[in-house]
């Protein structure tokens, strides 16, 4: 989910592992995205000190592995029990409510799926894994059976990113590199397979950016199914679809962007999280009932954060996932540490 070249041919795992961080112009290596610690609704980057870990910030859990560079998360909403995937090698974990320690749930290369980038679990307990090279593939959380998959329909460059689900059970799936996004119907689900088709295509709508920018990134729902809301990660732009008329704006941010934006997650109250990949920073939004504008309320920056990609809120703590794609991964050499699982307070 973090920015990436814009690939010449259809992406393999090692092509889009190399490329998972690079296109950033040395103009645009220091965004105008929010990273005060503390305050709220301030886009002021930190002065350079020595960084002092914030108390909110701790390990929720580990995954087991060496080189798993983490990318998505998604928790069941009917057990609690996480789900993480592996942008390296396509490895799905679970970590039941509790847990210190994630077991592997799905190996790697299971169903010939090259990486693990978007997921989530839905109503009824079905797990959906994006392959950012192919397109989706629905899982039984308590077998572990293959229930469904979509492909990608035609030749050419693709990055299937993230997705969500509204409440009629219908999925919505980011492409990065064609700024399009797919659906998956229940009727299409309920049939097992078939082509990964575009919904709604932004390209005329977004913001001009450097050759070779990825757009599309995270994606939200409207808790009562009335829009989607998608990230253009390279602009800072937040992108309205309206699931009635189709109709597509850009939602009006106040006190901030959300350049570097990855993961997306949006409360019933209209909270909505996001995770701001290079930067190590988490934001906090106000979204009008509307789904028009969102306010900044709180920014938190923290380097213990770990390159964040996605993020999944509850009760009392966000859990973030830590990438480390900074150390040995796509963004650059260097040794990983343990990988694991941030929980963190008050976002």
């Amino acid at each position: 989910m973090l920015k990436k070249l814009l690939p010449a041919t259809l992406l393999t795992l090692t092509t889009a592992t190399a490329l998972t961080l690079g296109a950033i112009p040395a103009a645009q290596a220091s965004p105008a995205s929010p990273a005060s610690p503390v305050s709220p609704a301030s886009p002021a980057t930190p002065a350079a000190s020595a960084h002092v870990p914030d108390s909110r910030v701790s390990t929720a859990f580990t995954l087991p592995g060496e080189k798993v560079y983490p990318e998505g998360i998604a928790a069941d909403p009917r057990d609690h029990t996480v789900y993480v995937g592996s942008y390296a090698d396509g490895t799905v974990y679970r970590a039941r409510p509790g847990a210190r320690t994630a077991e592997v749930f799905l190996p790697a290369g299971t169903d010939g799926r090259h990486t693990a980038n978007g997921l989530r679990v839905d109503a009824r307990g079905r797990l959906w894994v994006t392959d950012s090279t192919s397109g989706v593939a629905v899982y039984d959380t308590a077998s572990g059976r293959r229930l469904a998959h979509f492909e990608v329909a035609g030749a050419g460059a693709l990055f299937v990113n993230d997705l969500t689900i509204t409440p009629d059970g219908t999925a919505y799936l980011t492409d990065s590199v064609r700024a399009v996004i797919y659906r998956v119907t229940p009727a299409q689900l309920a049939a097992g397979s078939g082509a990964l088709l575009p919904a709604y295509d932004l390209k005329g709508h977004l913001t001009p950016s450097p050759a070779g920018s990825f757009s599309l990134n995270g994606i939200v729902s409207d808790p009562a199914g009335r829009y989607l809301l998608a990230v253009d990660m390279t602009a800072g732009d937040l992108h309205r679809i309206d699931l009635r008329t189709g109709a597509i704006s850009r939602v009006t941010l106040r006190g901030g962007d959300l350049v570097h934006a990855d993961g997306l997650d949006l409360a019933p109250d209209g909270t909505l999280r996001v995770a701001h990949n290079t930067t190590n920073t988490l934001t906090r939004w106000q979204v009008s009932p509307d789904g028009s504008r969102a306010r900044l309320t709180r920014t938190i920056t923290d380097p213990s954060l770990q390159i964040p990609t996605t993020l999944s809120h509850a009760p009392g703590r966000t859990l973030v996932v830590r990438s480390q794609f900074d150390k040995g991964g796509p963004m650059g050499e260097g040794t990983p540490t343990t990988f694991t699982i941030a929980s963190v307070r008050g976002l």
